[in-house]
């Protein structure tokens, strides 16, 4: 999967954050700015060498725990056909918190390759409340949409920011059941919060059960932890760390992005 839909071995996903939209409390009326910002981030991105990007409602919180507002999805959809006439790498969704079901419809409509998933199986508690997973329907409705050869299912095991009903869930089965009952195409192993790097015992727990999974770092990632975590996942997901100063709502910078994806290279051995 990784070079069919990457072209490499080891891919530098850079995430875009989006400013509020449309349906979310801190929506301001105005598009333009969302455009100007996106477009200005996946140049940077794209520019910087990353292997695909993917599109997030991130500053709509407080989310949903469910469907977006009808508005919401409108508007990722005008946005991402505005990136991907900028970046021409492959284009993923993820439409937070958990509406996997608005992902699929957008990347079906719009031509984006794959979609991330926060909560596709089981339970978890989240500052939304309890999410449940609907890897039955998403599935179902992939295939309803035509699209099950085309767009894949990136989904997160004990997602960052929320925990497991069970106090004792083990990660191994957890990813395990991702892939091989919700059908899975890769999985996302995060740290306990935006911007906190996986631990590295679930990390090799997790491979161990999925030798041939495609496993993703979801968040934490640094130019001073990449060489650890490459022994053992695949790719990387990446926002925070390649922010100017750091700082969550600033836009890319783009020598990080660049300094990054040259030590993925490197650490790859390419």
């Amino acid at each position: 999967m990784l070079q069919e839909l990457f072209g490499t071995s080891k891919p530098v996903i850079g995430v875009i954050h989006l400013l509020p939209l449309p349906g979310s409390y801190r929506f301001d009326g105005q598009m333009e700015p969302i455009f100007k910002r996106a477009e200005q981030e996946a140049a940077a991105l794209a520019t910087g060498g990353v292997h695909g990007i993917i599109i997030e409602n991130f500053f709509d919180a407080p989310f949903t725990k469910s469907r977006v507002d009808t508005a919401c999805a409108c508007a990722l959809s005008l946005v991402t056909k505005r990136i991907m006439a900028i970046a021409n790498v492959p284009i993923g969704i993820n439409v937070l918190r958990n509406d996997g079901l608005s992902a699929m419809a957008i990347a079906a409509t719009t031509g984006a390759q794959f979609i991330r998933v926060n909560v596709l199986t089981g339970a978890m508690v989240t500052d939304q409340g309890i999410i449940e997973g609907q890897a039955q329907e998403l599935l179902l409705y992939r295939r309803m949409l035509g699209s099950q050869h085309q767009i894949k299912i990136l989904a997160d095991v004990m997602v960052k920011h929320a925990s497991p009903l069970t106090p004792d869930a083990d990660i191994k089965q957890m990813a395990k059941d991702t892939v091989l009952r919700a059908m899975a195409d890769g999985i996302v192993i995060s740290g306990i919060a935006t911007g906190s790097a996986p631990n590295q015992d679930d990390l090799v727990k997790v491979r161990e059960a999925l030798p041939d999974t495609p496993i993703f770092i979801g968040s934490g990632t640094t130019i001073e932890n990449l060489p650890r975590l490459l022994s053992v996942a695949n790719g990387v997901i990446v926002a925070s760390s390649l922010k100017r100063q750091g700082i969550l709502e600033n836009p890319v910078d783009l020598d990080k992005v660049r300094t990054l994806v040259s030590a993925v290279k490197k650490s790859a051995g390419s």
